[in-house]
């Protein structure tokens, strides 16, 4: 489990890149970049870090389900996931 301030930090970064998209992309567009300098860091698109919506677990993140593959092997396993079953052959 993430801590609480690392979910918080990424939802704050998260909003500043949507409030300065447009202002980012209007500043690319002219190739002014020293008034792109002057934008809060956070507020550019790359500093955003995927986060398991349940947990907040940085790294094994599917994209496809929003959650890290250990919540998604539970809920699979729980079946809360419909038309997912573990593989045998």
């Amino acid at each position: 489990m993430a801590k609480e301030s690392m979910k918080a930090r990424e939802l704050k970064r998260q909003k500043l890149v949507a409030k300065f998209a447009e202002k980012r992309k209007k500043l690319k567009a002219e190739g002014n970049y020293s008034e792109l300098s002057r934008l809060p860091r956070n507020s550019s698109k790359v500093r955003l870090h995927n986060r398991c919506q349940l947990t907040g677990r940085p790294k094994g993140y599917m994209r496809q389900f929003g959650i890290s593959r250990i919540a998604f092997r539970e809920m699979a396993s729980s079946g809360i996931i419909p038309g997912i079953t573990k593989a045998s052959w």
